[in-house]
């Protein structure tokens, strides 16, 4: 598996992680996130919704793996938002998903 599925792992069982729309609405809503990784497969509108919010807060945002694969990486069910909370996770994930620096 690709070493930012692990990463993102760590990042979950840090607690550093929040996934889910609802959770990673909330996170960038109160400033606490420092990436947003929206899977490939979710909805246009989800894309749109979470790299609009990300943008207009000047949060980095990623498009990075699938539902399934980001999931699983978590310990949970699909899904399609996995917002970072900790600075050095999100460097090092955005690096590892082939973010733009």
């Amino acid at each position: 598996m690709h070493k930012g599925y692990d990463l993102l792992g760590l990042a979950q069982r840090a607690g550093k992680a929040q996934s889910g729309e609802t959770a990673a609405e909330a996170m960038i809503k109160k400033d606490k996130a420092r990436l947003v990784i929206v899977a490939k497969d979710a909805s246009e509108k989800t894309k749109r919704n979470f790299t609009t919010m990300a943008s207009s807060r000047k949060i980095k945002w990623i498009e990075a793996g699938e539902k399934l694969l980001l999931g699983t990486a978590l310990g949970r069910s699909p899904r399609s938002v996995v917002v970072i909370t900790d600075d050095n996770f999100a460097s090092r994930l955005h690096q590892l998903f082939g973010g733009e620096e």
